[in-house]
């Protein structure tokens, strides 16, 4: 089927893209955040095909899959069709509630009988209070790294976009106690100047700004162990990456990082001093951290596999398809 969906995640995306249907992504001029097109630094299938808005009016779609609330305006003016009427709907949902009043925080599409909201956690479904709106749940999947993890390098990786703006979210204010431990490479958008921001010198933190990903992956592999300090995330596909990997994860035991990252996987505690004492465990002995990541990588497989997520979407998309009709 002709699926119509943003590039708003490029992780989610690149996995979501990897099925049998053809995806019309929109791209513009600027290629701003409704218009960004196919990834530049993520290897996507020629199944994802780039659509201006002019060619939206003509172009076949099926099936909308919408990520923001504004989308369903942008949606109804570029292919002059209704969501929700001419055209179905899945919202997919790959945040937890803003920070604020989490027990009642309301879904912007709560209590909407035109679509079915998707999300990508069984956290963030509990948290979100939807109402009477449809909801189902499609957990994440990964393309599996062109590479595993060697280890070598007696220093810990962090996958984090915008640590300085996000802080206390991203648990940037925890990264210090683990620089003491070993020397942080840092990758993400954003990530230029934390050291500086968090006083450390920069042999003790070293900031890697928007690198392409399989580049990444082929670093990542080289360190020894991988932190996941976020507090209030989805679930990080990052860390689900990085477990994939072959790499041993130190992590807070936060949202839904409790049912991905079992227990011999590396070290999952909200005791942070757990974690600071895991990361120098593995730092000093290769061999268990080793052990540690095989565990990780066969979790991960097993769960978060792309065919499994594959899979759960095209049973979603032709139900949602067959119901509108």
């Amino acid at each position: 089927m002709n699926v119509l969906l943003w590039h708003v995640h490029g992780s989610w995306t690149t996995a979501f893209v990897h099925g049998r249907h053809r995806y019309l992504i929109p791209t513009t001029p600027d290629r701003g955040p409704y218009g960004l097109g196919r990834a530049r630094t993520y290897q996507w299938p020629d199944g994802a095909v780039e659509v201006t808005p002019e060619e939206l009016r003509e172009a076949p779609v099926d099936v909308l899959v919408l990520q923001r609330p504004e989308e369903f305006d942008l949606a109804q003016q570029w292919t002059g069709r209704r969501p929700g009427r001419d055209l179905p709907v899945i919202y997919v949902e790959h945040n937890t509630p803003k920070e604020g009043d989490v027990p009642h925080s309301r879904h912007p599409m709560a209590d909407r009988d035109d679509l079915l909201v998707a999300h990508v956690t069984h956290f963030n479904e509990l948290f979100w209070d939807t109402g009477g709106t449809r909801t189902a749940v499609v957990e994440h999947g990964v393309v599996a790294p062109a590479v595993q993890w060697t280890g070598e390098l007696d220093r810990l990786a962090v996958v984090i976009n915008e640590p300085v703006r996000r802080g206390r979210v991203t648990g940037t204010d925890l990264l210090h106690r683990f620089a003491a431990v070993a020397p942080l490479d840092v990758y993400g958008l954003g990530v230029s100047g934390l050291a500086a921001h968090l006083g450390l010198p920069e042999e003790r933190l070293t900031s890697h700004d928007d690198v392409p990903q399989a580049l990444m992956h082929e670093e990542l592999a080289r360190r020894r162990a991988y932190l996941h300090l976020c507090r209030w995330t989805s679930l990080g596909l990052s860390l689900v990456e990085a477990m994939t990997l072959g790499m041993p994860v130190v992590t807070l035991a936060t949202t839904e990082a409790v049912v991905a990252v079992p227990p011999q996987a590396g070290a999952i505690s909200t005791r942070v001093d757990d974690l600071v004492d895991a990361a120098r465990r593995f730092i000093a002995d290769p061999v268990a951290a080793r052990r540690a990541g095989i565990e990780a990588r066969t979790a991960a497989r097993d769960r978060y596999g792309l065919d499994r997520f594959l899979a759960d979407w095209d049973r979603l998309l032709e139900e949602e398809l067959c119901g509108s009709r």
